[in-house]
C-alpha cells in the first residue's frame, strides 16, 4: 500500500469514529448517574486487570520509563481518578449563587478529541476515557505513532469494559492508522466539540488552533528551590523520587534545582549521598550533546531513560547506583541547554546568593 492511499484510509477511519462517536454521544448523553457510574466501576476494575501488562506494553514499544511506575499510572488514572471524581454532580443544576441571582448547570459536550502522548501512553487513555465518560461523553483517542499498540490496546480494554457495563457501542474509539492526516481531519471535524490534548508543544499549538474549545497540556520546565531553611534530605529525597519516577517522563517533574550559596555544600553533599552524579563540564557538554538535537529539542532516544543509560551513551562512566545526572547551569537559553524541559534522569543546577 503506497503512502497516499495509506493517508487517505486514514482520513476515512478518523470521519468513520466521528460519525459513529457522535451517536454515541448522543445516547450517553441520556444516561442516569447510576448508569454512568456502573460503567465507571468497570472501567476502574478492568483498567485495574490490566495495569501491569498495558505498562509493560508501554515500556516495550516506545523504551521510555519502567514497568512498575507505569503500573502505578494506570493503577492513579483509574481508581485515584475514579475515587476523586464519583461523588462529584454532573447532572442538572451543580451549584446556586442566590446572591448574584445565577445557577450552573452541567450538560455534556458530545464527541471528545483525547490525544495522547508516547511518554503515558496508557494511563492518558484510561484517565480521559474515565472523565469523558463520567461528564457523559464519548471520547475518540489520536494515538502517538510510536506508542499506536499500547495506546490502542488500553482503549479497547475501556471500550469493552465500558459497553459491558451498558455503555453504547462507539463510546470510546481510536484511530487505527497513526498519520498526520487522520489526526487533522479529527481536529477539525465539525462531529468533534471539544479537544483535549497532552503532548508536545506544536501538537498542542494545532489544537488550540482547530477553531474549537481545547484543554492542552504541553511542556513543562519546573525548577525547584532550595531554600536557606528547607529541610534539606527532605528536598533533596523527594526531588530524586520526583525525577526518577518513570524516569522522568511526566512533564510536571522537576527539571532543575536553585540552591543559595549558604546551603550549596549541605545539598550538594546530600545529593551524592543520594545517588546523584555532578558533571564536570566536559562531561556536560558530551551528555547535552546526545540529549538535544537541533538546538534544544529532546533525543527521543533518551527519554525516559536511565542516568546510567545516558552516561553510558555519552560516554562517561557513572556508578551502577547513579539515580540522576546534574549539572551547572549559569543561566538560561540556549547557551544553557539545561535550562530546557529534559523528560529524562537529568537536572540542571543553579547558585543564587538569596531568594532576590
Amino acid at each position: 500500500m503506497d503512502n497516499m492511499d495509506f493517508d487517505l484510509r486514514s482520513i476515512q477511519d478518523a470521519r468513520d469514529l466521528c460519525k459513529y462517536g457522535s451517536v454515541a454521544a448522543e445516547r450517553i448523553a441520556k444516561y442516569t448517574e447510576e448508569q454512568i457510574d456502573k460503567i465507571l466501576r468497570n472501567m476502574v476494575k478492568v483498567a485495574e486487570e490490566h495495569a501491569l501488562e498495558l505498562a509493560q506494553l508501554a515500556v516495550e514499544e516506545t523504551g521510555f520509563g519502567k514497568v512498575p511506575d507505569k503500573a502505578y499510572k494506570n493503577h492513579a488514572a483509574s481508581t485515584l481518578v475514579y475515587n476523586y471524581i464519583k461523588d462529584m454532580k454532573t447532572q442538572g443544576v451543580i451549584s446556586e449563587d442566590p446572591v448574584n441571582k445565577m445557577f450552573e448547570v452541567a450538560d455534556p459536550v458530545g464527541l471528545i478529541m483525547g490525544i495522547v502522548p508516547s511518554t503515558n501512553p496508557t494511563s492518558t487513555v484510561i484517565y480521559k476515557s474515565m472523565i469523558a465518560v463520567k461528564a457523559r461523553n464519548a471520547i475518540v483517542f489520536s494515538p502517538h505513532p510510536s506508542a499506536l499498540k499500547c495506546t490502542s490496546r488500553a482503549a479497547k480494554l475501556m471500550a469493552q469494559a465500558a459497553v459491558d457495563a451498558g455503555a453504547p457501542s462507539d463510546t470510546i474509539g481510536c484511530l487505527s492508522m497513526c498519520t498526520m492526516e487522520a489526526t487533522n481531519e479529527l481536529m477539525h471535524n465539525d462531529a468533534i466539540k471539544l479537544i483535549i490534548a497532552t503532548g508536545g508543544p506544536g501538537m498542542v499549538k494545532a489544537a488550540y488552533s482547530a477553531g474549537k474549545p481545547a484543554i492542552g497540556v504541553g511542556a513543562g520546565n519546573s525548577p525547584s528551590y532550595i531554600e536557606r531553611t528547607a529541610d534539606v534530605k527532605k528536598a533533596v529525597s523527594n526531588i530524586i523520587a520526583s525525577k526518577t519516577f518513570d524516569n522522568g517522563t511526566i512533564c510536571a517533574s522537576e527539571q532543575s534545582i536553585i540552591v543559595e550559596e549558604c546551603n550549596h555544600d549541605a545539598v550538594v553533599a546530600e545529593l551524592k549521598a543520594q545517588g546523584a552524579y555532578f558533571l564536570n563540564p566536559d562531561e556536560l557538554r558530551k551528555v547535552c550533546k546526545i540529549l538535544f538535537k537541533n538546538g534544544h529539542t529532546m533525543n527521543a532516544k533518551y527519554v525516559g531513560r536511565s542516568a546510567k543509560v545516558i552516561a553510558d551513551g555519552a560516554g562517561i562512566c557513572v556508578p551502577d547506583n547513579t539515580t540522576v545526572l546534574i549539572g551547572l547551569q549559569t543561566g538560561v537559553g540556549e547557551d544553557n541547554l539545561l535550562s530546557y524541559e529534559k523528560l529524562t534522569c537529568v537536572l540542571g543546577f543553579y547558585v543564587v546568593r538569596d531568594w532576590h
